[in-house]
């Protein structure tokens, strides 16, 4: 009887043993697939992005402060051209988006290699030295963008200082401000925001952006509105500005091409759209697809809201639209409207100019981590937990360190050279051939197979060349800008 009960022990024992083995095992098998799922087929952490969430960042990317100087732009156009050009310029940016959106993976739309920024697309699909020029004109074009937001928002906050200064001491009194102390304000938003560490986690900062982009654009459109009903009528010309007086037939053309380029390079983001792209949580349905749809809602609205507050500016001052509807003092009541409006500008560019610095600074912490793999200071995380929530964020010393010395670097740059949104718009009209046009026409043409010589090639290249002209016209437009800038310029001396 003892052995019986020694063997039903021993049984029960083994059962028990086994089968909390079982119970193991399921467990560890449970965890490794929640842990599979919170990774994408690349093994990096699963993306959860949208098309809501790529629309904002494209819109905060396209919508900039730009829009209130398109009423200048139409007015040196006239009511013709320009709205034909904006829509024209819709339609080749929505066409050259979708070319490149197909070429976020190499192969398999659902399968194949993930590109993760433009650089790679192109050498996946190009390869040679046409990779190390996309790097060049794109990380350059992003450089030249930062300095651009950092001039353009303190233009904005001097523009609050000045709008209550005019409402309380009149409108003959010149009301000057410094815009260095504005900069240094702007810098150090940057460099606070600049320490989130990926593109996908600032969805919230460009869905903000977006929302304020809308705020200012309406209110430059509906004090445009009020203005044309105050004048009894629109105002304005068919073929825009009048030659004679103070401006000469030699300006006309200038500005007639500067404006060209301006609606033109007002609707260029193709250079971070494989970033964004990135972003948009895996298939099905592609990301290509998925990208598609966020580009055409994104182009659509833009181009409404362009059309809208470029042609309301010129139906309200006509040849005198002023360059910036907000901060060029085309309007000067109510003031308040003014100060909010120019508040969601500072807003909106806080946000832009993260969503086109986080691909360069993850071009630079990549390149770093692949020259110096075993280097500590790159790599290590320093966990910090947050006191507000349950959550922890990672520090990285050298990404502290490199980011906050680009903002410094782009803030000193724009207390320098306050006129630098000319050599942007140079910039911008060297860069818009290669990025928006040229280099996804050749990954298409390679992609696709496209016969040299056959009708669809040679549509595609007649595309290519419209547009280098259009490049090169602006460039020469940008070019005298610049030279007009330097016959007053003095460094850290900027004043509205």
């Amino acid at each position: 009887m003892p052995k019986m009960e020694e063997t039903g022990a021993a049984k029960y024992y083994q059962q028990a043993r086994f089968g909390s083995m079982d119970v193991s095992i399921e467990l560890g098998r449970q965890h490794a697939l929640e842990s599979l799922e919170s990774f994408d087929d690349d093994g990096r952490t699963k993306r959860t992005g949208n098309m809501w969430t790529a629309s904002a960042h494209i819109i905060t990317a396209v919508i900039g402060s730009g829009v209130l100087s398109l009423a200048w732009a139409i007015a040196q156009l006239g009511w013709i051209a320009g709205p034909v050009v904006m829509i024209l310029f819709a339609f080749v940016i929505y066409y050259t988006s979708s070319l490149l959106t197909d070429c976020y993976r190499t192969g398999d739309p659902i399968s194949g290699k993930r590109n993760y920024t433009y650089t790679d697309a192109v050498s996946s699909y190009l390869g040679g030295v046409k990779v190390k020029f996309c790097g060049f004109i794109q990380y350059a074009n992003l450089f030249g963008v930062a300095i651009g937001y950092t001039i353009a928002s303190s233009i904005s906050m001097t523009a609050i200082r000045r709008s209550n200064c005019f409402h309380e001491k009149g409108h003959k009194n010149p009301c000057h401000v410094s815009s260095t102390p504005y900069m240094i304000i702007f810098g150090v938003v940057e460099i606070i925001f600049s320490q989130i560490p990926d593109f996908d986690q600032i969805w919230w900062l460009s869905i903000v952006a977006a929302v304020m982009s809308f705020t200012y654009s309406s209110i430059g459109l509906g004090l445009g509105i009020v203005q044309v009903i105050a004048n009894g009528g629109i105002s304005g010309s068919l073929t825009g500005i009048s030659i004679g007086g103070a401006v000469t037939e030699t300006q006309k053309v200038w500005r007639s091409l500067q404006a060209f380029g301006d609606i033109a390079f007002a609707y260029s983001y193709s250079m971070i759209l494989i970033e964004i792209q990135d972003t948009i949580k895996s298939p099905p349905p592609s990301e290509a697809k998925v990208m598609k749809k966020a580009t055409l809602l994104s182009v659509v609205v833009t181009t409404f809201f362009y059309i809208l507050c470029g042609c309301m500016g010129y139906a309200a001052f006509g040849d005198e639209a002023p360059g910036n509807l907000l901060t060029g003092f085309g309007f000067y009541n109510p003031f308040w409207l003014l100060d909010i409006a120019n508040a969601a500008i500072v807003i909106h560019l806080v946000g832009a100019y993260q969503v086109y610095c986080q691909p360069l600074f993850a071009f630079i912490e990549k390149w770093a981590s692949q020259t110096w793999p075993g280097n500590e200071f790159i790599s290590k995380q320093i966990r910090i937990k947050l006191p507000v929530s349950s959550k922890s964020y990672n520090l990285n010393l050298f990404r502290l360190l490199w980011r906050t010395a680009f903002v410094i670097i782009t803030t000193i740059i724009s207390m320098l050279l306050p006129f630098f949104n000319d050599i942007v718009g140079l910039l911008g009209a060297l860069g818009f051939w290669p990025l928006t046009v040229y280099f996804p026409i050749e990954m298409y043409i390679v992609q696709k197979k496209v016969a040299k010589w056959s009708m669809k090639w040679v549509c595609l290249q007649i595309l290519s060349m419209a547009c280098l002209v259009v490049s090169i016209a602006a460039a020469v437009g940008s070019i005298a800008g610049v030279v007009s800038d330097l016959k007053v310029f003095r460094p850290f001396k900027s004043s509205y």
